[in-house]
């Protein structure tokens, strides 16, 4: 029961927030009700114990008896994905697939190295050493971007479908490489007995990222045949819930990517299985997950904003995680860049307004801190400085770049039209003189 009533308790303040938020903040949802705890969090740390006895115990208690670590990575994210990747037209994702492969695999590894390198070297100029091992263990858990932050910012902000389509297909992609080498690192990182190898490592990631693709291929099509042959939306909403709870339990027993298998099924299940429903079960499916995705995002930036209260000494970190945030935006943009100008080239042509929407674009979310936060505690006390930069990083990319996306995009694509049409200009002038 104890567990029933803190899950009240979450569902009452989302609620309580979520009406603040619209009634006089007006922020997109969920930052929005991000905001509101992180400043309930300032609030009682500042002032709990003088005005409100308790309460700052309380609230403490409260989150410390959830494990945020298992909750977003072993139960909230495989609804988010599933939810997102239903809504997602498969062709879109077909005609940028050479790019999204490429940005959710080659660029996730060059985001972790530029980051880990960059930190190592830049960390000691504001008196702060940390050991390579745990820079690099930063950069494998900042550098994928966040499907839950992402697809619910780019649902609200106007971006090109082209350049909306590749962020959202990275996103969704490019948990299984970073989990693996998240896992490859922590294992170099807290057992001294791992000895990595090309073998090791690529049988851990066929494991892992293949065996999800294949799980999320097999639940997708057996949902879609039961959609089929029993066209009843009872029917559909019940299977597809059991694709991602028991697609979880199968994930987990099979030491299996679950994401990537949520995601998977997403798209059959959203491609193949609605096509072959009646439009009644079509629209109920849809406003089902659609309201599954709002209550679980609404508690996981609820627990964002409240994760402050059990990190000690956040503003002794503010300088480093200023730091942070410049390694990352300058590790995503080369992660970005080099591609595009090197293994994409001959595929697609990415101006330099493109190229920095889907800089700006790369969210940070939960996900990173779900990660570090499954990091052991060590002597050095490396973890909790991880945590404090993953915490100031995971804030700025929400707040700052989740809110200002659009306008970015907006001002960077507009100075490409100019260019170009600039050039035409150009051409055509020397046209008439020759």
């Amino acid at each position: 029961m104890e567990l029933y009533y803190a899950f009240s308790v979450i569902i009452v303040l989302a609620a309580l927030f979520s009406y603040v938020n619209v009634r006089y903040i007006k922020l997109p949802m969920t930052i929005g009700i991000m905001v509101i705890a992180m400043m309930v969090s300032v609030g009682v740390r500042l002032f709990g114990g003088e005005i409100f006895t308790g309460l700052a115990h309380r609230l403490e208690s409260l989150l410390e008896g959830f494990d945020f670590t298992e909750i977003l990575m072993g139960a909230m994210l495989n609804f988010l994905l599933f939810a997102g990747a239903l809504h997602i037209n498969i062709n879109d994702l077909k005609n940028y697939k050479i790019s999204i492969f490429t940005y959710a695999t080659i660029s996730v590894v060059l985001s972790a190295f530029f980051i880990s390198v960059l930190l190592y070297y830049i960390a000691p100029l504001v008196d702060i050493h940390i050991p390579y091992i745990y820079c690099l263990l930063f950069g494998t858990l900042i550098s994928p971007t966040d499907p839950i932050v992402v697809l619910g910012v780019l649902k609200q902000v106007k971006v090109p479908k082209r350049i909306e389509t590749k962020i959202t297909g990275e996103s969704l992609f490019n948990d299984g490489v970073a989990v693996v080498m998240f896992a490859v690192v922590l294992k170099l990182a807290t057992n001294s007995t791992f000895e990595p190898s090309f073998f090791a490592i690529t049988k851990l990631f066929l494991l892992e990222a293949g065996g999800g693709i294949f799980l999320g291929v097999l639940l997708g099509w057996i949902a879609s045949q039961m959609m089929k042959k029993a066209d009843d939306y009872h029917v559909s909403v019940l299977v597809t819930l059991a694709v991602v709870m028991g697609g979880f339990l199968i994930t987990k027993a099979s030491h299996v990517s679950s994401p990537l298998a949520m995601v998977i099924a997403g798209l059959f299940v959203g491609n193949v299985g609605k096509k072959a429903s009646s439009a009644e079960n079509k629209d109920y499916l849809e406003k089902f997950w659609a309201i599954i995705d709002e209550i679980m995002n609404a508690i996981l930036f609820l627990f964002i904003g409240f994760e402050m209260l059990l990190i000690d000494n956040l503003t002794e970190q503010f300088l480093l995680g200023g730091v942070a945030i410049l390694v990352c935006l300058l590790g995503r943009a080369l992660a970005i860049y080099i591609p595009a100008k090197t293994i994409l080239r001959k595929v697609a042509t990415y101006s330099r307004g493109s190229l920095i929407t889907m800089v700006w674009g790369g969210i940070r979310g939960g996900v990173s801190i779900a990660l570090v936060l499954s990091i052991p505690a060590d002597k050095g006390g490396f973890k909790e400085t991880l945590l404090q930069i993953t915490y100031i990083v995971v804030l700025f990319s929400i707040l700052v770049q989740g809110l200002t996306v659009g306008k970015v995009a907006t001002r960077a694509l507009y100075r490409d039209e100019v260019m170009t049409r600039l050039k035409r200009m150009k051409q055509l002038q020397r046209g008439k003189q020759s």
